[in-house]
């Protein structure tokens, strides 16, 4: 065929073979006579349509297409003609959208590509998959088309049971999911009409437009409060019970410390510790300690759970904890990693109890001086629980029990802040969203609670014992090879994504310094404290968020920009993450002078433990999120005011003060005007009246709609 025009088409109709090409290549799984070709190319006139016949069949001829129904044809996947044009190709995740088009995120890190509902190909959202390149079309961003799934993201999905008389349908709980699968009677496990359930798919065949699967487990009735959390943990694949072999190995564990492993241990049972956690918390995976030395000086023990004593490496125990990665903090309740035997029992440094931990003192004088420091397996004995409200009253008045101590605590935790602050540290201060629940798990009231000086004064402890450790292993002499360690490192910020920033900030009527490092950090520590309480504060802090790299584990040291850190680990939380046990593990082999270990299947364990961090932070925002919905169920009609946190072409999203439920307010339901979107400006604008809603505002809404089942809560301007 080379350039020279089909046989019958007239040399100025040439470009017609490009754009039926084109139709073909853009629908690869679909067929189309000549007639849906020409309209798809806006061509009527009868002399445009023979032309497209003709290009169709010389196309068919040349084995570029085949005939897969009489008169219709589609690609020929084998043709060097469709393989060189579709050779432009990447590999990327699925960001799936509720409409069912979605945007790959390449793995290479270029830009986004835009696919078409129709060119999914039975990718779901977060799928690795194979994406062919679509010519560029001037006006147009990248788009393409999925051809093949190279890795699924998931099987499980959970949803809602939709019966009819021969099969049913599963209603998937995310809205990310914009496919119902089918599910055949057999195939329903006891399922009934309206139940919440998980399912997996079980295939999805090539032609056919809904996959088929099986439910797996009965949830029960939705609006339950445990059958909703457990809906969100099984939807983000974490198991909701520990395996007969985990909990057997737990119960056989003794709770008496044999006196051959106490006298191996440095001993501090006799030193005033104590422990400082949420006041509802039940692990204790850290302790401090405070003892003046005979030269004036203070000696401080950072003391953590030992869980690697009870958790043997390889044993049933130890593989279910590497599957689950982390412990998952539900509103309703804590899914712990470990068996509650070893969480909130042996392991727990609980008061008035003799607890094994793996600890690292420090010696410094009244101005937070550091001079020594120690690291190595102790025996503690708590001699009081603390809870942060409780310290902070004692901060703050000076007065109550072990106030001296507490003082001589906070005034070197307050120098090691300072310290960080001066080297670079950023201070991302998030503020949590509290619950009180009645015994049913119904919300009763939401409050907000704020990291103040208790939380900050162990929070300073633990990030210098992380430090100190990761420093102990990593800091190497010259020319001496590093050993294979977990470190939890954090990248500088994308310099494209921190212009963008820097222009939604100064939009915003702030302004940020980036000439260094240590101005960059102080610049963006102002941003946070000018911000406070206004209506840009969650949507700044989450761009910031952002706009930092997402600190992650792995073997390969780079430092931890946020905090200013050339080596950080995380040593502090062993109970709750999986990678702080493989931290005292690998520290103990090292104190004791033992080789190096290969780092591939460390680094392999790391990226592990980095997907599940992500996804238990999903999973309790997702909780979150349920129930501050359900508790806005009843306050449909009610007004509140709120402060606008977003603005989308969709919207406005408004948050209610006090208790950051945050809602949209759908444009369409402003009916006084026409409203567009300013999105360079954060704002939309009435099209006759110039009234603006723009990002910070202050404003009076009225609960109009709650979507209990997609966490949505829509509200109306008044």
């Amino acid at each position: 065929m080379g350039k020279k025009p089909f046989k019958g088409i007239p040399a100025d109709r040439n470009n017609i073979v490009k754009s039926v090409i084109g139709v073909f290549q853009q629908n690869p799984f679909s067929s189309f006579n000549y007639k849906q070709v020409s309209a798809r190319l806006g061509l009527e006139d009868r002399a445009s349509k023979d032309a497209v016949r003709l290009v169709v069949e010389r196309l068919f001829m040349a084995k570029d297409l085949v005939e897969s129904k009489r008169g219709k044809y589609q690609i020929n996947k084998e043709s060097e003609r469709f393989k060189k044009e579709t050779s432009r190709e990447i590999i990327g995740r699925v960001d799936m959208k509720q409409t069912g088009k979605a945007y790959i995120i390449p793995e290479d890190g270029s830009e986004d590509v835009f696919i078409a509902a129709e060119n999914t190909h039975h990718a779901l959202h977060g799928d690795t998959v194979r994406v062919s390149i679509f010519p560029m079309r001037k006006g147009h961003k990248r788009d393409g088309q999925v051809t093949e799934v190279i890795k699924r993201h998931k099987l499980q999905f959970v949803g809602t049971i939709e019966t009819s008389k021969n099969f049913a349908f599963l209603i998937p709980d995310n809205p990310s999911v914009p496919v119902e699968i089918l599910i055949q009677k057999p195939d329903l496990n006891g399922a009934r009409n309206g139940q919440k359930v998980v399912a997996v798919i079980t295939e999805w065949p090539e032609h056919s437009q809904n996959p088929f699967g099986k439910v797996i487990q009965v949830l029960g009735a939705p609006g339950d409060n445990h059958v909703e959390m457990q809906a969100i943990l099984a939807e983000y694949d974490f198991p909701l019970s520990f395996s007969e072999k985990a909990e057997a190995e737990a119960g056989k564990i003794p709770e008496e410390i044999p006196q051959a492993e106490i006298s191996k241990r440095r001993d501090f049972r006799k030193v005033f510790t104590i422990t400082i956690d949420p006041e509802d918390a039940k692990d204790f995976d850290d302790a401090v300690s405070l003892k003046k030395l005979t030269n004036g000086h203070w000696e401080v023990g950072v003391h953590i759970a030992d869980v690697s004593y009870y958790v043997q490496k390889g044993s049933g125990i130890d593989k279910e904890a590497f599957e689950r990665g982390t412990s998952v903090y539900m509103v309703h309740k804590t899914i712990p990693m470990l068996p509650e035997r070893l969480s909130n029992q042996l392991c727990s440094l609980q008061p008035d109890k003799d607890r094994l931990s793996f600890s690292a003192v420090f010696e410094f004088d009244d101005q937070g001086k550091l001079y020594n420091e120690w690291f190595g397996k102790t025996i503690i004995h708590s001699c009081r629980r603390f809870a942060y409200e409780e310290v902070q009253g004692i901060i703050e008045t000076g007065k109550g029990e072990y106030a001296e101590e507490i003082a001589v605590l906070n005034g070197i935790a307050l120098k090691l802040r300072e310290e960080r602050f001066k080297k670079g540290s950023f201070n991302f201060e998030t503020q949590e969203v509290r619950f009180r629940l009645d015994e049913k798990g119904r919300p009763l009231s939401i409050y907000i609670r704020e990291m103040k000086e208790a939380n900050k004064l162990i929070e300073d402890f633990m990030l210098l014992a992380n430090r100190k450790v990761a420093e102990w292993v990593g800091k190497q002499k010259p020319n001496v090879q590093p050993k294979t360690f977990v470190y939890r490192v954090h990248d500088k910020p994308n310099p494209e994504k921190l212009e963008v920033f820097t222009q939604l900030v100064e939009r915003l009527g702030f302004s940020l310094r980036l000439s260094t490092k240590k101005s960059m950090a102080h610049s963006f520590n102002q941003l946070f404290h000018d911000i406070k309480g206004t209506g840009a504060e969650n949507m700044v802090e989450s761009v910031a968020i952002r706009t930092m790299a997402k600190a992650v584990y792995t073997t390969k040291n780079i430092g931890h920009y946020g905090l200013a850190f050339p080596y950080y680990t995380h040593f502090t939380s062993p109970i709750r993450r999986y990678p702080d046990l493989m931290v005292h593990r690998l520290f103990q082999d090292y104190l004791d002078n033992k080789p190096s270990v290969p780092a591939a299947e460390y680094e392999m364990q790391c990226e592990h433990a980095s997907d599940l961090e992500k996804r238990a932070a999903d999973a309790e925002r997702a909780s979150v999120k349920y129930k501050q919905a359900e508790y806005m169920l009843d306050k449909i009609g009610q007004e509140f005011d709120a402060l606008i946190s977003g603005v989308s072409k969709w919207g406005i999203f408004a948050e209610i003060i006090g208790t950051k439920c945050e809602g949209m307010i759908k444009l369409r339901d402003l009916d006084d005007d026409y409203y567009y979107l300013d999105e360079e400006n954060f704002r939309v604008i009435g099209q006759r009246s110039g009234n603006v809603y723009k990002l910070g505002d202050k404003v009076r809404i009225r609960v109009k709609k709650i979507d209990l089942s997609r966490k949505q809560m829509d509200y109306i301007i008044l």
